[in-house]
């Protein structure tokens, strides 16, 4: 049974394939190997200077809230409803919900203001 024979061609294509392969290993596993301590903390202080943008924006949405239903339950006292003090109660308390959730999550992080 023959060797089978290669021509010089492409004996010299499969080794540049071999070394090209070898090469992309090395160069890969070397990539991987980096220290990813300064990606993550990069990625924590975007974070938390995002973070403090959406603590504002959850305030702010509190005080739209909170005008809303300053509005709806002013309608509604004056209309003579029944359930005002039912609408009243909803209402702050979703500005109450919304103003500490926005600090508790600042203090539990530890993000200041």
């Amino acid at each position: 049974m023959g060797i089978v024979k290669l021509g010089k061609r492409k004996s010299s294509f499969i080794k540049k394939a071999g070394v090209l392969i070898l090469l992309l290993t090395v160069v890969s596993l070397y990539a991987y190997s980096q220290n990813g301590e300064a990606g993550i903390d990069a990625a924590n202080t975007q974070v938390r200077g995002y973070f403090k943008s959406g603590v504002k924006l959850m305030y702010a949405v509190g005080a739209l809230v909170g005008l809303i239903g300053a509005v709806k339950v002013y309608q509604k006292w004056n209309g003579g409803d029944p359930d005002t003090s039912k609408v009243a109660a909803a209402w702050f308390g979703s500005c109450i919900f919304l103003v500490v959730v926005a600090t508790i999550i600042s203090a539990f992080f530890g993000v200041t203001q």
